[in-house]
């Protein structure tokens, strides 16, 4: 049976032939375009990606800054809060006195030096040991281990010129002692001020 376009005396057929032709050149057309685009999408490489320096781990800046400070002689630690300084009251500080020994100032000036050189925040913490402590300066040993660390705080704004913001003061009394305290030499290694570069 032929379509209605070909029956003869159909009023339409012209019409209808040049319709049917021309909707079978746009889907030609349209296949044409698909198949194309999809080859192009295929075949075109990707751009390389940048190539994106790698940072150095924070482990690793903290790693080099304790073998710098312990090539100067500085006990340094890595601790999980950041490299801690311990410095001694023997290497600071009279018994009950919260002034830096003069003999003591080129170790402050080499920490602050090493200092300059990253930008972490600093804390200085100021510790004292059990004994009561009562003089004309200090009621107890919070304002005494508090007082050293301000002066140490001074020290490295004053002659390391570190920037005021950087550094924070904690005082910690006789608390979280090094030693015990029922000996000299415990208690002599509980009265110490910590520098931490924090992480």
């Amino acid at each position: 049976m032929k379509p209605k376009y070909y029956e003869a005396g159909h009023h339409h057929a012209h019409r209808d032939r040049w319709m049917v032709s021309y909707m079978d050149v746009l889907t030609i057309l349209l296949i044409l375009f698909v198949a194309v685009a999809a080859q192009a999408l295929k075949s075109t490489p990707k751009p390389p990606e940048p190539l994106k320096p790698a940072p150095e781990p924070r482990h690793a800046q903290l790693l080099a800054t304790q073998r710098q400070l312990e090539r100067l002689a500085i006990d340094a630690r890595i601790e999980p809060r950041g490299i801690v300084i311990r410095l001694q009251q023997a290497i600071l500080f009279a018994p009950g006195d919260d002034r830096v020994s003069p003999d003591a100032l080129p170790v402050v000036d080499q920490i602050g030096s090493v200092l300059h050189e990253i930008p972490n925040q600093v804390t200085v913490a100021g510790y004292a040991d059990a004994t009561p402590i009562r003089n004309r300066r200090f009621r107890n040993n919070w304002e005494l281990a508090a007082a050293r660390g301000f002066t140490l705080l001074g020290l490295l704004t004053s002659r390391s010129g570190l920037a005021e913001e950087r550094l924070s003061v904690a005082s910690y009394g006789s608390r979280d002692p090094n030693a015990p305290n029922t000996s000299a030499e415990g208690r002599a290694s509980n009265r110490r001020a910590e520098i931490v570069i924090l992480e």
